[in-house]
């Protein structure tokens, strides 16, 4: 689980590996994974042997420390570690048109550079493949980040169909979040 400080679930990683369809057997990419994976083992672990997670951040001792935890867990057969800067479209060390799912997990918020993340993650799902994005609420609330860098759900909808998207889902994930979730056309 994903939680605040006195174990109130913040993003539940079950929620979204649900919403989001995830299978055995999947290719599965949470871009902008973060420190400690909270959504890479889950999907790790319904995948199976026969699926891949791609865990993917531009932080390196980030991701360092996942390599060893998959270690540790005995996944490092099923997470892959990548390191990329998601604003260059092609940097991605992912094959185009590979992935079943990619995770735009409260990844949007922290760049100016959206629409060229977006890019690079549509570059390497499959057609008809799931692109997941949850992002913070335009609420106010006592969390980061400030209002001001919140991703509007209207902008990524609106801007869905000039990017080779369509929209299946608009979902509440967490008390802070919303979830959508894209086909890639």
């Amino acid at each position: 689980m994903y939680r605040l400080t006195g174990g109130n679930v913040l993003i539940d990683p079950e929620l979204i590996i649900k919403k989001s369809g995830i299978s055995e057997k999947m290719k599965v990419a949470d871009l902008g994974c973060g420190a400690l994976g909270h959504f890479v083992f889950p999907t790790a672990k319904v995948v199976g042997k026969k699926g891949k997670v791609y865990a993917v951040d531009i932080l390196k001792t980030i991701l360092e420390n996942l390599q060893k935890r998959a270690k540790q867990e005995g996944l490092d057969n099923i997470i892959e570690i990548v390191w990329t800067d998601l604003e260059v479209f092609g940097a991605t060390k992912i094959e185009s048109g590979s992935l079943d799912v990619a995770m735009l997990i409260n990844t949007l918020y922290q760049s100016h550079k959206r629409v060229e993340i977006l890019r690079e993650s549509i570059r390497m799902l499959k057609k008809d493949g799931k692109l997941l994005v949850v992002e913070w609420e335009n609420i106010a609330t006592p969390l980061w980040p400030p209002a001001e860098e919140r991703v509007k759900p209207e902008s990524l909808i609106s801007a869905a169909p000039k990017l080779g998207l369509k929209l299946e889902e608009e979902f509440e994930a967490g008390q802070y979040h919303y979830g959508l979730i894209f086909t890639k056309l």
